[in-house]
């Protein structure tokens, strides 16, 4: 069913994508250096009980920890996030010219926000960062120049949920008695921008994508009455 005609102003649209840009890189940055320039490389720290911890890892590929190796490979994803990131700002300008819906603006910000916040570090972390290790904690702007060129930098990574955390019962076939992880991969809140954005547009794409009705003028049409007394009818 289609929903009535959407009458924003342009600057709201553009006020909320900006806002939900600035809140999500502010907050992404401030958290990835603060962990960079006070942990070593998997030091970790239990925010709430044992299921919510702060873990600092490095990543050089993909959201989540996944990698995508090499040198070439940090090149070639750097590049297609900086391809990606252009074709997503494309798409807001269109959805903002064309009245589309404030929801979808912002989900698509959220995604927008988060591939811009790990560019970040992709292309600049290697410079103005020395390395972290198991045993040292990274400077900002050290004397001797960063770890990485540019391009090349490792995203950081320090979001941990396992909920769960044991081992499988011995009974089970081939896997008994192994460990059993649940949710294994380390993030950030800029994977976190990304996968909201994108899981919240499958999940309610109808709504989302629904066209507004144009708005018509609808006139009854005068009862008999009014057109005899018009006409001098009786």
């Amino acid at each position: 069913m289609s929903q009535p005609a959407r009458t924003y102003k342009t600057g709201t649209a553009v006020f909320l994508v900006l806002a939900t840009l600035l809140l999500v890189l502010i907050a992404d940055q401030w958290l990835k250096i603060y962990i960079k320039t006070n942990y070593v490389l998997g030091e970790d720290m239990n925010v709430i009980g044992q299921w919510f911890q702060l873990h600092f890892v490095e990543n050089e590929g993909m959201a989540f920890g996944l990698k995508l190796g090499g040198d070439a490979g940090k090149i070639l994803l750097t590049v297609f996030r900086l391809i990606a990131s252009g074709v997503i700002i494309a798409y807001l300008r269109s959805l903002i010219k064309e009245k589309g819906s404030l929801a979808l603006i912002v989900l698509v910000s959220l995604v927008l926000a988060g591939a811009l916040g790990n560019i970040i570090d992709s292309l600049f972390y290697g410079l103005i960062f020395s390395a972290s290790s198991y045993h040292t904690v990274a400077e900002f702007m050290p004397n001797g120049g960063g770890y990485a060129p540019f391009l090349k930098g490792s995203v950081v990574d320090m979001l941990y949920f396992p909920l769960i955390d044991t081992f499988w019962p011995e009974w089970v076939p081939f896997i008994g008695g192994n460990r059993l992880q649940f949710f294994r991969p380390v993030f950030n809140i800029a994977d976190a921008a990304i996968s909201m954005g994108v899981i919240t547009i499958i999940l309610f794409r109808t709504k989302l994508f629904d066209e507004p009705e144009e708005e018509l003028e609808m006139t009854s049409p005068p009862p008999p009455d009014a057109i005899a007394e018009e006409t001098g009818e009786l």
